[in-house]
């Protein structure tokens, strides 16, 4: 069983144990009521105790999660690990390898390959990415080890958002920086790919994508991208939108001659951690293909 440990801060002090379990450490009511099933899943101090009873400052309060059920087969491929703890795995996801298995899709996926890796470190867990990554996007990605680790990071405290900053390529000059506010919907007719909503469309939802402009061309720009709200393909959307889709995106855009898959690349994400409440950051550089044009385009000599 995975084990959860809290130290009782003093705002804490004198609080029950539920308080504690669904304030400070943002357990969902779902994660408690399977917790009180578990023979000593809610211990303090060593001793077991009731979801009523108080808890004290400083008290070692220890949780032991539910036996996970792991659905898919593990592959064993290479994973390139940037972070791992007993809470938390963050992965640099290459590009052309899809995250989750599709009966559209043969091959392996991210999700049998960190099955695996699991399995092999004693770990029988399942996969639970928490941001999502195109099959043809590369870069950071963070899954959670436990149900109540995935609930803390994506519907708890505010402070648990995940920033995730993206470099992407594409098409045309594009300087300075702006803000694409533009909702985002299904395009009628597919199930797939979605477009910008027009003025009395139904079903857009709010989307805003900040861009800023780090080497540009009359062909090419390179940008940084935060998003503040995670609309599937929505970088991808809005900057076909505004007239420059990405370089290599047949979806979204046409031209191939830049790259034979779309620019993008998940660069830096940061968080705050669900247990200890730590500040996390991570940076991952561009892959080999997109620092390949970055080089032709902009020069040898270019850094970001």
């Amino acid at each position: 069983m995975q084990k959860l440990v809290y130290t009782i801060p003093e705002s804490y002090g004198g609080c029950t144990v539920q308080q504690f379990l669904r304030g400070c450490a943002g357990l969902s009511w779902r994660m408690v009521v399977k917790l009180k099933r578990v023979p000593g899943g809610i211990t303090l101090d060593g001793r077991p105790v009731r979801t009523i009873d108080r808890v004290g400052a400083g008290g070692r309060l220890v949780l032991l999660l539910p036996e996970d059920t792991v659905r898919i087969d593990g592959v064993d491929l290479p994973l390139d690990v940037v972070y791992e703890d007993p809470y938390l795995l963050v992965v640099n996801k290459p590009p052309l390898l899809a995250v989750h298995p599709s009966a559209f899709k043969a091959g392996p996926t991210l999700a049998n390959i960190v099955v695996h890796h699991f399995a092999q470190s004693g770990q029988p867990l399942s996969f639970r990415p928490l941001n999502r990554l195109d099959r043809n996007t590369s870069g950071l990605l963070l899954a959670a080890k436990n149900a109540h680790i995935a609930h803390a990071l994506t519907t708890h405290a505010a402070n648990s958002k995940i920033e995730k900053f993206y470099l992407a390529l594409a098409l045309g000059r594009l300087e300075g920086g702006g803000v694409i506010d533009q909702p985002i919907r299904i395009r009628e007719g597919s199930a797939i790919t979605r477009e910008v909503a027009g003025p009395g469309d139904a079903g857009g939802k709010p989307s805003v994508t900040h861009w800023e402009s780090l080497a540009a061309c009359d062909t090419l720009s390179l940008l940084r991208i935060r998003l503040e709200t995670g609309r599937t393909h929505q970088i991808r959307v809005h900057m076909a939108w505004i007239g420059h889709p990405l370089a290599g995106d047949t979806m979204y855009g046409e031209d191939q001659t830049v790259m034979s898959r779309h620019g993008l690349h998940c660069a830096e994400m940061s968080f705050t951690h669900p247990v200890n409440g730590a500040a996390m950051r991570f940076q991952q550089e561009l892959p080999e293909d997109m620092r390949r044009v970055v080089a032709e385009y902009f020069g040898e000599d270019f850094v970001l």
